[in-house]
């Protein structure tokens, strides 16, 4: 499906692009700095998802709405936490590291997904507003999977 975007639309597709490449070198960044393995998992799996939401926004930005299938509607999956090797956050160095990765990753999400509640209340196109809305409810399931990850580590208590 094929779409004109306002300059105000393209300017906000311009904003979500950079957020993207931003979130891709994180995840990719700590990926291969992160201790734990299941941190390093979630850093992977975040980090396809963000590659695929560049490719939509750049697709968008050309002109074409990308069609929504049911594989890219479903919630993203991830490895649960597991209790076992839980910490207190002030524990050894990696653990500190771990922790300040995942701090800045979920305030990175959180800021991600915001700038997309803006932007799809700003597209005129029905269409460009559920492929948004899609992108937006992922960037909030990988802000869950940090969440969990740092509460089941005892990095993040939520009372």
């Amino acid at each position: 499906m094929n779409i004109t975007l306002t300059q105000k639309e393209r300017m906000l597709l311009e904003d979500q692009k950079s957020h993207e490449e931003i979130c891709i070198e994180k995840y990719t960044k700590y990926a291969n700095q992160a201790q734990d393995a299941q941190l390093k998992q979630i850093c992977m799996v975040n980090g396809q998802h963000e590659r695929d939401h560049l490719n939509t926004i750049n697709q968008m930005l050309s002109g074409t709405i990308p069609a929504l299938n049911q594989q890219q509607s479903q919630p993203a999956q991830h490895q649960q936490p597991t209790n076992n090797t839980q910490q207190p956050s002030n524990a050894a160095a990696g653990n500190v590291s771990d922790k300040y990765i995942c701090l800045d990753l979920l305030s990175s999400e959180k800021y991600v997904s915001g700038t997309y509640d803006t932007a799809i209340f700003e597209f005129m196109d029905t269409n460009a507003r559920n492929v948004l809305n899609h992108i937006q409810k992922e960037e909030q399931q990988h802000g869950e999977a940090i969440f969990k990850y740092m509460n089941s580590k005892g990095m993040y208590n939520p009372k």
